[in-house]
C-alpha cells in the first residue's frame, strides 16, 4: 500500500468502526498470523489490551495507522506490501490469508488479510508511541498543511539524489511508493534519473503541485488495484485509479500525452516507468 491506499482505508475506519467496542480478538495459530503481532510473544499479551475497549479515533502517520482506543492504547497498523482490513460479519468465510480478527460488540468484526506478511500491528500506550523509532522518522507527509511550496523547495536543495529514489524515501516525503512516484514524475515532466538539485524553481513548483494533485486523486478514486488485486478497500471493492496511469505499467504501450511509447528501466529491482519525450 501506498499512501492514497491507507488514506482510504483511515477514512473508511473512521467512518465505520469508531465508535464500535472490541467484543473478542482471535490471533490464528498460523506462524503467519503470529508474524503479524511479532512484537508480541503471546497472543493472550495482544488480544487482552484490546478486547473491551472502544475505537475512539482512527490516525494516519505516514504509511501506519492508529487506531486510538477508550484505553488510552492505541492500535498501531502497518500493512505492508499486501496487508489490509476487510469488514465482515459472522455469516460471510474468512479470506485466505486472514491472520487477525476483531468482533465487534455491536455486531460484525474487522479481519486483518495480509498474503505476504509483511504487515504488522502492535498495541501501544501514549507514553510508548513516543518511542517507536519508525514513527519517529516519518518524513513530511503530503497531505499535511506544513507540506508547503517553500518547504519542499528548501528539502530537496538539501540533496543530490536522483529523483524516483529521493520520491521513494520515506525519510524524505511520506508514502510515495513505485506506482506513485512515476505518476508524478510523469506529471512534472521530469526523468527518474534527473538529480534534485538541478532542479529550477519553476520545476520544483511543477513537481510539488503534481505530487498533491497526484495524491489527491488517487484518494479521490479509491487508490490503486493492480492485475494482481493486492489492495481491495475495507469493504472488498478495487480502487478505480489503475484506469488513470499514465506511465506504470504501461512499458511499450504509446503515452497518453505525446503517443511515444513509454519506457522502463530497471532500479534496484524495481522498474521506473516513464516517457522519453515529455519528461526531461
Amino acid at each position: 500500500m501506498e499512501l492514497p491506499e491507507v488514506e482510504v482505508m483511515r477514512r473508511d475506519l473512521e467512518k465505520d468502526v469508531v465508535g464500535r467496542r472490541i467484543k473478542a480478538v482471535e490471533v490464528k495459530t498460523t506462524k503467519n498470523a503470529m508474524r503479524a503481532i511479532r512484537r508480541y510473544a503471546k497472543r493472550k499479551d495482544f488480544t487482552s489490551r484490546l478486547v473491551g475497549t472502544k475505537i475512539s479515533k482512527v490516525e494516519r502517520r505516514g504509511k501506519y495507522l492508529l487506531m486510538h482506543l477508550d484505553s488510552s492504547d492505541a492500535l498501531v497498523v502497518h500493512f505492508g506490501m499486501s496487508g489490509q482490513f476487510q469488514r465482515g460479519t459472522g455469516r460471510t468465510p474468512l479470506p485466505p490469508h486472514t491472520h487477525v480478527v476483531f468482533t465487534f460488540q455491536q455486531g460484525g468484526d474487522l479481519r486483518f488479510v495480509d498474503p505476504r506478511t509483511f504487515g504488522e500491528m502492535f498495541v501501544a500506550t501514549a507514553d510508548e508511541l513516543g518511542k517507536v523509532k519508525e514513527l519517529q522518522h516519518i518524513a513530511i507527509d503530503p497531505l499535511d498543511q506544513v507540506f508547503t511550496w517553500p518547504t519542499f523547495q528548501y528539502l530537496l536543495a538539501q540533496r543530490a539524489a536522483k529523483m524516483k529514489a529521493i520520491l521513494m524515501d520515506q525519510k524524505f516525503i511520506s508514502g510515495l511508493g513505485n506506482i506513485y512516484s512515476d505518476e508524478v514524475l510523469f506529471t512534472a515532466g521530469l526523468r527518474y534519473d534527473r538529480l534534485s538539485d538541478t532542479l529550477s524553481s519553476q520545476e520544483v513548483r511543477r513537481l510539488y503541485r503534481a505530487i498533491q494533485e497526484t495524491i489527491q486523486e488517487a484518494i479521490k478514486l479509491r487508490g490503486t488495484t493492480l492485475y494482481d488485486e493486492a489492495y481491495v478497500d475495507l469493504f472488498g471493492q478495487p480502487g478505480e485509479y489503475q484506469n488513470e496511469l499514465k506511465v506504470y505499467g504501461r512499458s511499450g504501450l504509446p503515452c497518453r500525452r505525446c503517443r511515444t511509447p513509454v519506457q522502463s528501466v530497471k532500479i534496484s529491482q524495481r522498474n521506473a516507468y516513464f516517457c522519453p519525450q515529455c519528461q526531461s
